[in-house]
């Protein structure tokens, strides 16, 4: 008779388990003192206590703040970008109108935790992040979504075809990124910020717009 064939898969060895576990824990509690307190307002020391561990089991998990924010943000913004896929392919209207649409959707989304985004965007500019962090512009997703609606345009005669795209992605994202200033300086919400960036869309698509 022979033997049996040993299983593929087995239990979850309980060292691996409790990292997972404490690894969930911080990015919890890292997500609730980055919304309320910001990034840079917000030490290691204390989304460990928050999170009921050591420090020493934080950096264990996590080689710095800004790669913590980047898993928060992570699991934030996977979502987010599922829905785009399913709804960008059915938009009608100009290209100008489908990257309305596209932000509309953000501020819509990020209006609920206004601040953690804005400490998102506030992170890319921390010259001390490490290369693996994933701070506002080296999200890539956000990026290939813009150029996808670009390419369409140039598809549909609506976007020349001898301008740079990412010329156009960069502009684009630091609009967005900037119209967030108003959060700040006029408390402004979600309708106040859509429109601002409607505007703004208009301006570069004038840009981009054949001649």
């Amino acid at each position: 008779m022979s033997a049996e064939a040993e299983p593929l898969s087995g239990p979850v060895p309980p060292r691996q388990s409790q990292k997972e576990a404490t690894r969930q824990r911080v990015v919890a509690s890292a997500h609730e003192l980055f919304d309320t307190h910001g990034f840079q307002g917000t030490t290691i020391r204390e989304i460990a206590r928050h999170a009921g561990v050591s420090v020493g089991s934080v950096f264990t998990t996590f080689a710095s703040k800004g790669e913590i924010l980047s898993e928060v943000m992570l699991s934030r913004l996977e979502p987010l970008y599922a829905e785009l896929d399913r709804v960008m392919p059915h938009l009608r209207g100009c290209t100008a109108d489908r990257l309305r649409t596209m932000f509309a959707v953000h501020f819509e989304f990020e209006a609920r935790h206004v601040r953690l985004f804005m400490s998102h965007i506030a992170a890319a500019y921390d010259w001390t992040l490490p290369q693996a962090a994933r701070p506002y512009g080296r999200t890539p997703r956000l990026q290939e979504i813009i150029r996808e609606t670009l390419e369409k345009g140039q598809a549909d005669g609506e976007v020349r075809r001898d301008i740079d795209l990412q010329e156009v992605i960069d502009l684009v994202m630091s609009a967005y990124a900037w119209t967030y200033r108003l959060v700040i300086t006029r408390e402004a919400d979600a309708k106040a910020l859509i429109g601002v960036m409607d505007r703004q869309i208009g301006l570069i698509a004038d840009g981009f717009a054949p001649k």
